[in-house]
């Protein structure tokens, strides 16, 4: 497939602006300039393009189909309760110095990006925290849930701190929606060790848990009073120009009745369904956001404080900001990147990768889960001008 700039429903503008960190995109267009213009290498740069459509994800593009076939044919409790779909093919975008110099595949399609859903999530969680209904991020959750509400008793649960459930740290114990906490990536080495998994101290051991991500999401609900998609649509999409295509979904059975309204608390991801369904240029909008330092045009949308707590590694996994910040510590994770790289990932693979040392920004939907990321992102880098790389 050869780069292309071909009008969309997602109009393209092009802009004289020479100022990249002072371009924003309206709604509906986003400047484009010939990667010439900009000193990029168009060969190298196709070559790129190439490898992000040959480096498909080579699962099954029913989503469904790919949750029973992995994490179904390892879990219990596998029942799916939420919306799932067919994905398109492979697509993305790149841009870099605020102008989108390629895209690829069916970028409008609105697909589910999985566990980039919990940095949607966890941005929502430090907009309660700037405007003060958060107090503390080292507060024990307990004290914001109102009566009646049982999610932090006991001596183990109740030392869950906001900080914990962001970093996936808190080690919550329980059942959530009918997911019990254990049967997210069960351990042990029998299926009767399962429900017996050893308990940690709050903060001291990371795993990657839906059940907890979700329960994050039901207690930011409690702070709001209002559904997060509201929120998120109102401090965040709108602002940033975002499409009406996007939605949040939670589950089947996750209502629940808050000030005499009944609401839904959404998921933190699609691994019974639910989460983010959204498009790749609202997920480019979404980085770009973090690009430009939480700032859109003239107004401070996300704290600078809170992106530097959510770019900083915790003690238990210095890889892991909040979720789902993958940072690049060593270039451990990515070595073709820059250490200060930030991806956003969710499963499929659904990326959003953000390189401000190259004012780079790329969205890649349905790559394969090896190193193609990391391949990719070479690839991009060496097409970029010998001065964007030093």
């Amino acid at each position: 497939m050869k780069l292309y700039f071909a009008f969309t429903t997602v109009a393209l503008l092009f802009s004289s602006a020479s100022n990249s960190a002072a371009y924003f995109p309206p709604a509906g267009q986003w400047q484009q300039k010939p990667a010439a213009e900009l000193k990029v290498n168009t060969a190298l740069l196709q070559q790129a393009v190439d490898y992000a459509i040959k480096a498909e994800n080579k699962a099954a593009p029913d989503q469904a189909i790919v949750q029973a076939t992995t994490f179904g044919a390892k879990e219990p409790y596998d029942q799916i309760i939420g919306p799932m779909k067919t994905r398109a093919p492979a697509n993305g975008i790149i841009i870099y110095k605020g102008a989108v110099i390629a895209q690829w595949g069916d970028t409008e399609a609105v697909d589910m990006t999985h566990s980039i859903t919990k940095t949607f999530l966890t941005t929502v969680t430090g907009l309660a925290w700037q405007q003060g209904l958060i107090h503390n991020l080292q507060d024990n959750v307990s004290s914001y849930m109102p009566h009646g509400v049982d999610l932090y008793q006991g001596a183990h649960n109740s030392k869950i701190r906001w900080d914990h459930l962001l970093r996936q740290t808190s080690d919550w114990q329980g059942t959530l929606w009918g997911k019990p906490d254990w049967a997210d990536r069960p351990e042990g080495k029998t299926p009767a060790d399962w429900p017996h998994r050893p308990l940690r101290t709050p903060g001291s051991y990371y795993k990657y848990n839906d059940v907890r991500v979700n329960l994050l999401a039901l207690s930011t609900l409690y702070v709001w009073r209002k559904p997060l998609p509201q929120v998120l649509n109102e401090h965040i999409m709108t602002p940033i120009g975002a499409s009406s295509t996007w939605r949040w979904y939670g589950y089947d059975n996750s209502w629940i009745e808050l000030d005499g309204q009944k609401m839904q608390s959404v998921s933190g991801g699609g691994h019974w369904g639910g989460g983010m369904f959204i498009n790749a240029w609202d997920l480019a909008r979404f980085g770009y956001l973090f690009l430009r330092d939480g700032k859109w045009q003239d107004k401070q949308l996300i704290s600078k404080e809170w992106i530097r707590l959510a770019s900083t590694g915790g003690p238990a996994n210095p890889e892991y900001g909040f979720a789902n910040w993958f940072l690049n510590p060593g270039r451990k994770a990515l070595p073709s990147a820059p250490e200060t790289a930030v991806t956003f990932q969710g499963a499929g693979r659904n990326i959003i990768y953000i390189d401000k040392d190259h004012d780079l920004l790329m969205v890649a939907r349905w790559i394969g889960n090896g190193d193609e990321l990391d391949q990719l992102v070479g690839k991009v880098l060496n097409a970029l001008p010998s001065s964007a790389t030093d």
